[in-house]
């Protein structure tokens, strides 16, 4: 985080369409992968520089660039002068801490998106943007650190008679789209189980430590809220465009994956919930115990009050008090105390008091 925000000083005062990385700064080096296909061909490499892309400018492949690392703002510079993209788009790919969303230009289509998985620690969450620049026969992903999100997409490449190969790079930025999303299930089956166990500490033992951890998922809540909501307003702006680089079955295709989002979105509001709901339980369970303890201490103080009052009777030094020299007193003092003790007890338990 400290990275982020010195990337983030160091372009205060910059005029707009300064290419300046705002992020974390990661210690591997930059990688460009390269995967061209059409039906019948498929070829997987990497390159060194964005000038070795221009040749399949000319050719009727199908060409998938993914760009792991940011901080070279030379590549990113190079892909904006040799396929027209516009300096405010790349300022965007190179800021990321960008809201989701989805922009149409002429010639090509921009798409920011948030990648969402666990990291090691205990249930911390891990934001990643994913940036797609969709062209003509190109499309684009820009990350800042390498990932095996997109395996599975690069295995079904493997296959010449998927609908991968078959259809065009709206269809490759569907299924992107579709991998990145269907991450937030698995999410959502760790926020299902955590806040299940989460519930069962809550009614057993609502300890300080329980508290913690409610307060730890409710702010991974609100920070998922921001990833995610945006996400209904962006696939619904793709549903509704008429950019000539949208297949309309394609269109349709995206129609799903905002149902998806739909689900997630629902279900982080039902968590929302869940949280609050726990939280007063909490509360009340705290306040309850501590009625508890009141009511033993107020139980106890009842039972010494007249116990008390007796004893400061007779602690009073007065010369004439007849049963101070009486033979069978202090017995009898005693005798007092223990009854007035076990009739109070007594009453309270049959009032339920204990």
């Amino acid at each position: 985080m400290p990275e982020s925000l010195s990337s983030a000083s160091e372009k205060s005062g910059l005029p707009p369409g300064s290419l300046v990385h705002v992020g974390e700064v990661h210690a591997h080096e930059h990688k460009i992968s390269v995967i061209n296909y059409n039906k019948s061909t498929l070829k997987k490499h990497t390159i060194k520089s964005i000038e070795e892309l221009l040749p399949y400018k000319t050719t009727d492949t199908i060409t998938w660039v993914i760009v792991d690392g940011l901080k070279d703002v030379s590549i990113i510079d190079a892909i904006g002068q040799h396929f027209g993209i516009h300096v405010l788009v790349l300022e965007d790919i190179l800021n990321t801490h960008q809201r989701p969303k989805f922009e149409e230009f002429d010639g090509y289509l921009y798409i920011v998106i948030k990648a969402i998985s666990l990291g090691n620690d205990d249930f911390n969450v891990e934001y990643e943007q994913i940036s797609l620049l969709i062209l003509n026969n190109f499309v684009f992903t820009f990350m800042e650190k390498p990932d095996a999100l997109f395996d599975p997409i690069l295995n079904r490449l493997d296959n010449d008679k998927s609908q991968i190969r078959n259809l065009g790079p709206d269809y490759l930025a569907y299924i992107i789209m579709d991998t990145v999303v269907d991450e937030y299930f698995a999410l959502q089956d760790a926020f299902d189980e955590l806040i299940e166990s989460v519930e069962d500490k809550l009614l057993s033992d609502p300890s300080t430590q329980t508290l913690s951890i409610i307060q730890k998922i409710k702010r991974e809540l609100i920070f998922l809220r921001r990833t995610v909501s945006p996400l209904r307003e962006l696939l619904a702006a793709i549903q509704r465009s008429e950019s000539p680089l949208l297949n309309e079955k394609t269109r349709r295709y995206f129609g799903d994956i905002y149902d998806h989002a739909i689900r997630i979105i629902e279900a982080i509001e039902s968590y929302r919930d869940l949280i609050a709901g726990m939280l007063d339980i909490y509360l009340s369970s705290v306040s309850n115990k501590m009625n508890e303890t009141m009511k033993v201490l107020t139980v106890f103080a009842s039972i010494f009050i007249p116990l008390t009052f007796i004893a400061g009777v007779y602690g009073m030094n007065f010369e004439y008090m007849p049963e101070l020299k009486w033979r069978w007193g202090y017995p009898a003092l005693w005798f007092i105390f223990i009854g007035v003790s076990v009739f109070l007890l007594r009453f309270f338990k049959k009032k339920k008091w204990l």
